[in-house]
């Protein structure tokens, strides 16, 4: 590799060096902060910055958000603590979603079979009722269909189908996911 011959390509961060600067000095310590366990707060912070979040949101200390101006996050969605959005493109969570402790959104890559090293990025988007358990990672690209679970330090490389349960590195399915009280599912879903 010449990484001293890298560029970004395209690629920017999608806001003024203001507004960077601000979200960097300002609004990311406290949407990080474990000394201001307030969800509202943090909330209106990213709205503030430009995310676009619904009702019922619960944000957890220690949350990293990159970009908040490409953040959205549905209704009645769970962020645990250390999850860590580096998205560089868009990351969107529907209704219902539960990303549990240190969960990591990948948005970025290398292209490593370019000796410039150029940056790939690409979106991610969670379906509504999903959960990512603890230390997942999701990688560039990948669509989590709704009502599926990526387990326990699972990584998803590859887009995951709905009502389905992943383990694994890379994440591999191995049972439907099935609720014991399906009215419960489209009400919860459909809310």
């Amino acid at each position: 590799m010449h990484l001293n011959q890298y560029t970004p390509g395209e690629y920017t961060p999608g806001a003024s060096v203001w507004k960077q600067l601000l979200w960097f000095f300002l609004g990311d310590p406290i949407v990080k902060s474990r000394l201001l366990p307030i969800s509202s707060l943090k909330v209106w912070i990213l709205r503030s910055f430009g995310a676009s979040i619904g009702q019922g949101v619960r944000i957890k200390p220690g949350v990293q958000v990159k970009f908040p101006w490409r953040l959205t996050i549905g209704d009645h969605c769970w962020i645990g603590e250390d999850a860590w959005f580096d998205n560089l493109a868009p990351i969107v969570l529907g209704d219902h979603v539960c990303v549990s402790q240190s969960v990591y959104f990948c948005t970025g890559n290398h292209d490593w079979t370019k000796p410039t090293f150029d940056l790939r990025i690409a979106p991610i988007s969670v379906g509504s009722g999903s959960w990512l358990a603890a230390r997942s990672t999701i990688a560039p690209g990948v669509e989590i269909g709704e009502g599926a679970v990526l387990s326990l330090g699972s990584v998803a490389v590859r887009s995951l189908a709905p009502w389905t349960i992943y383990a694994g590195n890379p994440a591999a399915a191995i049972k439907p996911r099935i609720l014991k009280d399906q009215s419960l599912s489209s009400t919860v879903l459909n809310a």
